[in-house]
């Protein structure tokens, strides 16, 4: 039979059907139709938002028509215009009820959304659309349904009764929302349920009465994917996030986090964009915490601030603070984990434009370890002042600032630090190398406020004085050279030798009058070694008369990729006075300083390495070394780690009154992580390091997880030192944690589960630092 194609009566029909398309929700149980095979996003921007003004196209097997009461198509009818398409086995117009009627397997698509139902009804009059017994399902998004009764009364609104939602594919229910009602926006991308309870594996779990959440990936208050875990740690765990879209430029995130053992946490992250100033608040909030009810109410928060004005003033500001100093080691944050030792408490308003750049700054820190109190900057004022080439090729700059230390302790000095630091500095530079030279002159003076006598780590009295002038020149001139070849042993790659050498001079001042306030011994590595300063900050400048040498060689394949770089060098003492100050006798030192080695390797972008070692001239040793070898695979890898520290290097470097409470032999931690995606579905992660110094393994983590298409459940198996009993070395204490993670994805665009927060303080780290 022929068909029947662009008719006045099929132009009518289409028009009433696709003014409003069709939506879904939750099918009667006794439905036995299906979805047909799943269509393509396709949403045209272009469309015009009036959809009766597309051209319109109806095709069918036959038609029949009564004048003046109905008209009907059959068999195979076909409806389309633009994106919009509605295929049924029969579709009538009752002309006296002003109705259109589809029936019998009845298929609405726009390419946004597509729904199939038994039966489609249109009254033209009120512009409304109903669908029974439906299922839809989101071409754009995640996300599926079925609905015993649905009635469409805007132009993309849909309000659903005894409905379902998932984001599960078709034929697997493992979880979903039913409500006995329901509105859906999919202009808006947000549904709205009412008199909710959720369902895995057709197990109601929790109950609410009503529940907002987003179904694309526009930015949507709602409920999120929520999460639950049961672990020895917390016992059962629950978090429900629900997002707040409080305007364009500001949203929260807010987290409701149930620990079985513990109570209810509420953590809350703001954020907020303006024209002039960008931030976030994060905080989180445990009333009680039954696990430690003698810590009280336990908390931690963060505020973090980036403004500026008139394209010169800036204001910055970066807090962080937790209620006590075991938080971290007690919870799992974001905010921090349980290796900080410290929070920053800082606040910058700066000023800057082609010559200055100036800050009134505040400081302070917040120490998460006990009898130990930082100093507060209260506040700085810094100015520094930059003129290039102020003569020829000369170059101009002025460091100063003025600082006031505070501290809540009266056996330690409190001090104003005003510091002025001239320089000029004269750069060369060509294609093949650099030479620079330059000059400065440190004057500094000190106030200080010494309350009572200040010991040293030997218990004797330190000689400060209340006002000291300190006056140090500098000299220091560097140069390096980059020269390159192509390679001989291996085809197709280039290798260069960067060679540099420096001179530095500093003369020996008395500074033993001087606390320190802000100063901690900068690092000793490769790159270190042609640093002007050992020291941070101005309050310890360390004598100098050296030169320092080493160079560097790169390979770089036919890409220009770099695949391996070997540095080397070392420092020579021509006042070996100068190269260990708190030394009892120079006559024990040589000349030379330790040989710094540094190493990364690339290997066909599967195989990494990265090392570094010290060798100690005068003991004979390697003081410090570190090394990381890992093997790549798309998102699969294994990897070895190494670190190495001795005693005697670190009780040369930093200032511990106690080092024994902190470690007996140095440190020597040996290192396994790896993570393999067996399949699509299963995928495993562990972590595993061990002291060698004594005998114990500090952390190890196993975790299992199978990933399906809408949900996703995993196994954690840890264990971390906490502490010793008695001393280092003796009686260590564990803690043991197997935890079950359990969620739902697809809600809000999101397709993968997040990441397991461990709580482990080491981690993994990426093996080599090669420009790439």
């Amino acid at each position: 039979m022929s068909r029947f194609s662009r008719t006045y009566l099929a132009a009518s029909i289409s028009a009433a059907l696709l003014a409003s398309y069709a939506h879904a929700e939750e099918t009667s149980k006794n439905s036995e139709q299906s979805m047909p095979p799943a269509e393509q996003c396709s949403v045209d921007t272009a469309q015009s938002s009036d959809s009766n003004q597309e051209p319109i196209n109806i095709e069918a097997d036959s038609l029949e028509a009564i004048q003046g009461q109905r008209a009907t198509y059959k068999g195979d009818v076909v409806v389309t215009q633009g994106n919009k398409t509605i295929t049924a086995d029969n579709v009538t117009l009752h002309q006296e009820e002003n109705l259109v009627v589809a029936e019998g397997n009845v298929v609405m698509s726009d390419g946004e959304i597509k729904a199939v139902s038994d039966k489609v009804t249109n009254s033209l009059d009120q512009d409304k659309i109903t669908l029974e017994n439906t299922q839809y399902e989101f071409l754009c998004t995640p996300g599926r349904g079925e609905a015993v009764f649905i009635s469409k009364t805007g132009k993309k609104l849909y309000e659903v009764e005894d409905g379902s939602i998932t984001s599960c594919p078709e034929g697997d229910n493992s979880w979903r929302f039913l409500a006995t009602d329901m509105e859906i926006d999919s202009s808006e991308e947000v549904a709205k349920l009412y008199n909710t309870r959720v369902e895995v594996q057709k197990v109601p779990i929790f109950y609410l009465p009503y529940l907002e959440m987003p179904i694309g990936e526009k930015r949507k208050t709602g409920i999120l994917r929520p999460s639950a875990s049961l672990g020895s740690k917390n016992g059962f765990e629950f978090e429900l996030p629900v997002y707040w879209n409080l305007a364009e430029n500001y949203d929260l995130l807010t987290k409701f986090n149930y620990m079985q053992n513990r109570g209810l946490q509420l953590k809350g992250d703001f954020r907020y964009l303006t024209s002039n100033s960008r931030g976030q608040m994060r905080a989180e909030f445990l009333g009680k915490d039954e696990k430690f009810e003698d810590k009280g109410a336990r908390w931690a928060a963060q505020f973090t601030n980036n403004s500026r004005f008139n394209q010169n003033w800036g204001l910055s500001v970066d807090y962080s603070q937790v209620s006590d100093i075991d938080y971290f080691k007690d919870l799992d944050s974001s905010l921090g984990n349980r290796a900080d030792g410290q929070l920053l408490q800082e606040g910058d308003l700066t000023y800057r434009n082609e010559n200055w750049d100036t800050a009134l700054r505040v400081r302070d820190f917040q120490v998460l370890v006990e009898n130990s109190l930082p100093y507060q900057l209260a506040p700085q004022f810094e100015a520094n002042y930059y003129l290039p080439e102020f003569y020829k090729n000369l170059d101009f700059d002025l460091v100063s600032h003025i600082s006031n230390f505070t501290i809540d302790d009266d056996n330690r000095p409190e001090a104003t630090r005003v510091h002025i630091e001239p320089g000029i500095t004269l750069p060369l530079a060509t294609t093949w190398g650099t030479w620079t030279t330059e000059a400065r002159y440190l004057f500094t003076h000190y106030d200080q406020e010494i309350r009572n006598p200040v010991l040293d780590s030997e218990g004797r009295v330190r000689p400060l004085e209340e006002s000291v002038f300190r006056n140090i020149p500098q000299f220091r001139t560097h140069a390096g050279l980059v020269l390159e070849r192509d390679t001989t042993f291996v085809g197709g790659y280039t290798q260069t030798l960067e060679p540099q050498i420096q001179y530095l001079y500093v003369p020996k001042v008395d500074q033993s009058g001087i606390y320190e306030y802000d100063t901690t011994l900068l690092q000793t590595d490769y790159y270190g070694l042609f640093r002007s300063r050992k020291y941070s900050g101005v309050d310890k400048i360390a004598a100098a008369n050296q030169i320092s040498y080493g160079a560097s060689s790169r390979f770089f394949d036919s890409l220009n990729r770099e695949r391996l770089a070997v540095s080397f060098g070392q420092i020579y003492y021509l006042d070996v006075g100068t190269k260990s100050p708190n030394s009892p006798s120079d006559a024990a030192l040589s000349n030379y300083s330790a040989w710094a080695v540094e190493t990364d390797f690339n290997y066909n972008d599967r195989v990494f390495y990265r090392g570094g070692i010290q060798y100690d001239i005068d003991s004979s040793q390697i003081s410090v070394g570190n090394s990381s070898l890992e093997y790549r695979v798309g998102s699969d890898y294994i990897q070895a780690n190494y670190r190495y520290v001795t005693k005697e290097y670190i009780e040369s470097t930093v200032d511990l009154s106690n080092i024994n409470s902190i470690t007996r032999n140095g440190i020597s931690q040996v290192g396994l992580l790896g993570g393999y995606r067996i399949n699509p579905q299963w995928i495993l992660r562990g972590q595993y390091f061990y002291d060698t110094t004594e005998n114990v393994a500090m952390e190890w983590l196993g975790q299992i997880q199978y990933e399906s298409d809408c949900w996703y459940l995993g196994i954690d198996l840890s264990k971390q030192l906490r502490s010793w009993e008695n001393g280092i070395g003796n009686d260590p204490q564990f803690e043991q944690n197997i935890k079950l993670n359990f969620g739902i994805t697809g809600l809000g665009g999101s397709t993968a589960p997040p990441p397991s927060g461990n709580g482990n303080a080491l981690g993994y780290s990426r093996p080599f630092i090669l420009n790439n």
